[in-house]
């Protein structure tokens, strides 16, 4: 089977609508349980964040979708700035 993913690239499971955005680590091999083979190319290791801890998971390459959107896997806290209706004109 070829391999659909790459290093890096940014993907969700499909459907599920709160899937979390995860980052593919690499390929692993894992045994087929019928044929006692070993699959090295349908399996990649994904991580992400949740709540500050890191989570990671082996998922099947069919099960996975690539994203769009790509890049951060920490939750950044933009400040929004404050608007005064009133200014000091003296």
């Amino acid at each position: 089977m070829a391999r659909k993913f790459k290093s890096g690239d940014w993907v969700r499971v499909k459907g599920k609508l709160i899937a979390p955005k995860m980052q593919v680590l690499k390929y692993v091999q894992k045994k087929d349980s019928v044929l006692g083979l070993f699959d090295y190319d349908s399996y990649l290791e994904c991580v992400w964040y949740k709540n500050g801890e890191r989570k990671s998971k082996v998922y099947h390459q069919n099960k996975l979708t690539k994203t769009i959107e790509t890049g951060g896997l920490f939750k950044t806290f933009l400040t929004t700035p404050s608007l005064s209706l009133t200014q000091n004109l003296k």
